[in-house]
């Protein structure tokens, strides 16, 4: 008989208790559900509601239960639907109807609110642990690559030189934004919902602060409706990770651009990458075309639960059931992309030659030499059309700006003088962009020692 079967006169037809059953993906909360479930007994047995014994047998009973749930000796049962009820019946068939007094004071509305915090919770530090190594990882290229010269990109057309050094750097902002919103999230998920109850709280003198305490919560939730409905954290959660995997996949975008035979800046590691079944030749960038296609499904995961949450009415939903296996799912797609991301930047060889070679290319000094004129005081619209024409004449003789003669020069503006060849190459270009969040090489060493110390901030 169901534990909630009191009421019934039939039983479940075999199509809903498979349908209605989340026992397939819910036990993976089962160690936060048995810690839920410990604490609850404990503040049972301290307010009277179990006696010392009851509470030993029953505590005793659910560290067993873990036990041989984490050596694989436990096989649930569909029929007991989720991960809650297969505890409570597993402890009341070990230890007799003490077991049956463990529900008191609690609904499985908030036993599965607080189990879910508790997992996603530590799933968060987690994920914070794998994104702190990767920032590790990116501050560690950036320092080893200050001045390493590259051609800064706009609408994938060369533009500005830059280093490797600032292009990176641009992801370490990105991603101790990520590492923030992290922890965001957390402060806001970091409250008990257990004592909430169905949407109603309960007649039994809980202490709820006590079991909160007792869990490493920073307090308990003030309203019993909201407490068994929200899943604000999950989606706070599924938004950063979006977020994330958003930046991961361009940052895997451009490996994949810089990969290929048309660019060669750098070369990914053997072990990151792998080979065409039919032509011998092909090393493929896999890994981080994987990470570009499995955003997709993070996204798709956060839109499940937008979708799902959107016309709830209050309290709880049987709905809400479908919010673990998007969350799980968002969870093990971000971890599992940082966990091999880090190690192929780390391994990946920069062809720091190639990239030199290529800032010389595509005019990327032509703005310097626009800003040569404007500090002569030539208007920087006019200045702006002189090089302009400079550089249509390059395009139709296949030279660069600095191949021209200080004689050529002239003859579009009295202004250059020999000092302009210093002023437009590759190192000067970089160098005197020593503007606050500009690639000169002593400004990224600034941006990098800042990074480090907000990122000594961010832990937690």
């Amino acid at each position: 008989m169901k534990l909630w079967g009191g009421r019934f006169e039939k039983d479940t037809d075999s199509l809903v208790e498979d349908f209605h059953s989340s026992i397939s993906f819910d036990r993976r909360l089962y160690k936060f559900d048995i810690m839920g479930s410990i604490a609850h007994a404990g503040m049972l047995g301290r307010i009277g509601i179990l006696s010392a014994e009851e509470t030993e047998k029953i505590i005793g009973g659910l560290e067993c239960i873990l036990a041989d749930i984490q050596a694989g000796r436990v096989e649930f049962e569909v029929g007991a639907e989720d991960i809650h009820m297969n505890v409570e019946k597993l402890l009341t068939e070990r230890i007799g109807d003490a077991g049956k007094k463990l529900h008191t004071g609690r609904s499985r509305n908030d036993q599965v609110a607080l189990d879910f915090r508790l997992f996603l919770r530590e799933e968060i530090d987690n994920t914070k642990d794998l994104l702190t190594a990767l920032l590790e990882t990116l501050l560690d290229l950036s320092s080893e690559h200050l001045k390493t010269w590259m051609p800064g990109y706009t609408h994938l057309q060369k533009a500005q030189p830059i280093t490797l050094s600032h292009h990176l750097m641009a992801y370490v902002q990105m991603f101790l934004r990520d590492l923030g919103r992290l922890g965001d999230t957390r402060k806001r998920l970091n409250l008990s919902p257990l004592g909430s109850g169905a949407l109603a709280g309960t007649t039994f003198a809980l202490r709820r602060e006590e079991v909160a305490a007792e869990l490493n919560f920073d307090g308990v939730t003030l309203n019993s409706l909201d407490g068994v409905s929200d899943r604000d954290f999950a989606l706070e959660f599924l938004a950063a990770a979006s977020i994330m995997m958003m930046h991961l996949s361009r940052l895997c975008e451009e490996l994949i651009i810089w990969s290929s035979g048309e660019f060669s800046f750098v070369s990914i590691d053997d072990a990151y990458a792998t080979g065409s079944s039919i032509m011998p030749q092909k090393k493929n960038p896999d890994v981080a075309e994987l990470v570009r296609g499995k955003t997709g499904r993070v996204y798709g995961d956060l839109i499940t639960l937008l979708t799902v949450m959107k016309g709830l009415p209050l309290a709880y939903n049987k709905d809400m059931q479908e919010d673990k296996e998007c969350v799980f799912d968002a969870v093990d797609t971000i971890q599992k992309s940082l966990l091999v991301i880090r190690p192929m930047l780390a391994t990946m060889k920069v062809n720091a030659d190639i990239m030199a070679r290529e800032a010389k290319k595509g005019f990327t000094n032509a703005t310097d030499l626009a800003d040569y004129l404007a500090k002569k005081n030539v208007p920087f619209r006019e200045a702006h059309a002189i090089v302009g024409r400079l550089v249509l004449e390059c395009s139709r003789r296949g030279c660069s700006l600095e191949d021209l003669t200080l004689e050529e020069l002239k003859t579009v503006s009295e202004f250059f003088e020999e000092d302009l060849y210093e002023a437009i190459s590759l190192q000067t270009c970089v160098q005197k962009r020593s503007v606050t969040g500009g690639p000169a090489p002593e400004t990224v060493q600034t941006a990098i020692q800042f990074s480090k110390e907000t990122l000594d901030q961010l832990r937690w």
